[in-house]
């Protein structure tokens, strides 16, 4: 007699977003200095009948909730933040016309864990 396999976190989740009926998710990822353009997707994304989630705050603006004693250790909570954002995903958009080192670190995170990436600049992919 077999046994049937236990289901992976990634497709419990995904059963869990098919049981409810709910619209596919994806995740806006990019450089803060897009944040108009995120804005701009989210709108897009959003007339498309998909929830949207993407960067809350911009740490290139300042604000007194990232003052220079707390700033580090907030963009690693932020960082931590945006990967579980992209785990929830479906699919990840990249917008803007460049990559830096965090957009490129979450498009490897998000295509090993076999999620879609899109780009509103295709040529910017770096596997391209």
């Amino acid at each position: 007699m077999s046994y049937p396999q236990r289901l992976t976190p990634e497709e419990k989740l995904a059963d869990a977003k098919k049981q409810l009926s709910l619209p596919r998710i994806v995740v806006i990822c990019g450089s803060t200095r897009f944040m108009t353009e995120m804005t701009e997707a989210d709108l897009r994304e959003t007339k498309a009948g998909k929830i949207v989630v993407k960067p809350g705050c911009d740490m290139q603006s300042p604000h007194e909730l990232w003052s220079d004693s707390v700033a580090e250790a907030l963009k690693v909570r932020l960082d931590d933040l945006h990967r579980a954002k992209i785990r929830l995903a479906d699919e990840v958009l990249v917008v803007g016309d460049y990559i830096g080192d965090s957009t490129r670190a979450e498009i490897a995170y998000a295509r090993s864990l076999g999620k879609p990436v899109r780009f509103t600049h295709p040529e910017v992919d770096p596997d391209a």
